[in-house]
């Protein structure tokens, strides 16, 4: 497993941000694991935060030149990684949105450095079923943007639609639909093999192990 991988485990568990037990899931499916990147609560977490996200991106080697956090957990999100990149050398432009329209002052949606021209790479947490991410790259093409991709912390790799369809995971959908590289800091398969190796999450293993079998995909 890369570095940067195991190092946002090991944060993420430190930050209470990672955590195992019985948690229902808006789609009603009981899951073994648990992930709230709002844990990620003092400047030192976020910074550590920021340099895993930064590495993932590197790897991945999207072309982008704006870092967009979608409202409101990617706000934060994106500014520490636009910190980290200026620490490395590199001085992004941020933008963000608010939920609702401001209709006094600069108005609109949209705040931070403007869209037009640039190849934007959104900064979210995780992908659920999606809607906000869909939400995200509509407003950026609104504001005559390129979406260029999207990185998040954690791809649970979970299937969206257990029907007769293909067996997408959210972040495998929107990939598919907008033609754009999603990037996770850490996948569920990740997690699995970080959980194997570590004596004080054997016992986390097997349950992760029999979720990923029931709703996983590759």
């Amino acid at each position: 497993m890369s570095d940067h991988r195991t190092r946002f485990l090991q944060l993420a568990l430190r930050a209470e941000a990672l955590r195992f037990g019985e948690f229902t899931l808006k789609s009603g499916r009981v899951s073994p694991y648990f992930f709230n990147a709002g844990r990620f609560d003092s400047g030192a977490a976020l910074a550590g935060l920021a340099a895993c996200y930064a590495d993932a991106v590197d790897a991945a080697a999207p072309e982008f030149d704006l870092l967009f956090g979608p409202a409101y957990k990617g706000i934060p999100l994106a500014t520490a990684l636009a910190c980290e990149y200026a620490r490395r050398g590199r001085d992004l432009p941020v933008a963000f949105d608010r939920k609702e329209a401001k209709a006094h002052g600069e108005g609109g949606l949209l705040i931070g450095a403007p869209l037009a021209g640039r190849r934007v790479l959104v900064v979210d947490d995780v992908i659920t079923a999606g809607t906000a991410v869909r939400q995200a790259l509509a407003l950026i093409e609104g504001g005559g943007g390129r979406p260029a991709g999207i990185v998040i912390a954690l791809d649970r790799q979970e299937v969206v639609d257990e029907g007769a369809g293909p067996r997408l995971s959210a972040a495998q959908a929107v990939a598919e639909a907008h033609a754009i590289p999603v990037i996770a800091v850490a996948t569920l398969a990740d997690l699995l093999a970080f959980a194997a190796e570590s004596a004080t999450l054997s016992e986390e293993h097997g349950r992760l192990r029999e979720y990923r079998a029931r709703y996983g995909c590759d």
